[in-house]
């Protein structure tokens, strides 16, 4: 089984081996990389983890498993430009560095294997946890807690004061949403350190993970043009043309289109 069956396999459990479907991730950018073999030395990370927290209700517990980690050394990674290696879950775990939705990922990891209730939330810009039924959200670098005006103080840093916050950008997010984060932030990764053939592997990803936008569509086209696959950039936007709601991106696809050469049909 290759990297990319043995990801959508972990979708298919119940319920899904998240974590291990991240490492298959990383896995697929790099052959040497053993998920199963992760999987058994994080028990070390575990017992190092569990010893340091209190004693206290497990629907507690779930600040103190930040601040563990933090004690332990894992930080968000602040290095500029960021490195696909703040993304690749095999990467940070050796660093102890990297984005906030890798560190989320390990600590939903643990907080499953020590009983700890956590889950994920997509907020933008910056990936948070919640135990399910508290007042607030947990920063995962660290385990800073985030009311909801501290939330809209940390949406308007990165976005400005146009975006306000929405019930949407609060909400527990799915095995398969956080997957697909993860592959856009490495497609991201990728194309800023001029990886064009290894974002091109996250970006079909993403759109073979479902309900991808038309910006999902326009970022694996541009990725086909700077590697010279006009027809595959063709197919792309066309595709985004057709879920595109923005008149202006529907013109420019629609320009840009018709400078590329027709699709050839072979009989």
């Amino acid at each position: 089984m290759n990297p990319r069956h043995a990801f959508f396999a972990c979708l298919e459990r119940s319920p899904p081996a998240l974590f291990e479907a991240a490492l298959w991730i990383a896995a697929e950018h790099d052959p040497t990389v053993q998920p199963l073999l992760i999987l058994q030395e994080l028990n070390v990370l575990q017992q190092q983890v569990s010893l340091g927290m209190p004693l206290l209700p497990a629907d507690e517990l779930g600040q103190p498993l930040l601040r563990r980690l933090n004690d332990l050394g894992f930080a968000q990674d602040d290095f500029t430009p960021l490195r696909p290696a703040a993304a690749l879950l095999d990467k940070v775990l050796q660093r102890k560095r990297g984005q906030p939705l890798a560190m989320g990922l390990i600590a939903m990891e643990l907080a499953q294997r020590l009983n700890i209730p956590m889950v994920g939330v997509n907020f933008p810009g910056h990936f948070l946890l919640r135990v399910p039924g508290a007042d607030h959200l947990l920063d995962p670098c660290g385990g800073r807690r985030l009311y909801p005006n501290d939330c809209r103080e940390l949406l308007q840093r990165q976005y400005g004061p146009d975006l306000k916050l929405q019930a949407d950008h609060l909400r527990t997010a799915s095995p398969r949403s956080i997957l697909q984060r993860l592959s856009r932030n490495l497609r991201q990764l990728y194309l800023s350190n001029d990886d064009p053939l290894a974002a091109l592997v996250d970006a079909e990803r993403v759109l073979e993970l479902g309900h991808a936008s038309a910006a999902d569509y326009l970022a694996r086209a541009s990725l086909y043009q700077r590697l010279d696959c006009p027809s595959a950039e063709r197919f792309d936007l066309e595709h985004a043309l057709l879920l595109s709601e923005d008149p202006i991106q529907r013109l420019r696809l629609t320009q840009r289109l018709g400078h590329l050469p027709p699709n050839s049909v072979i009989h």
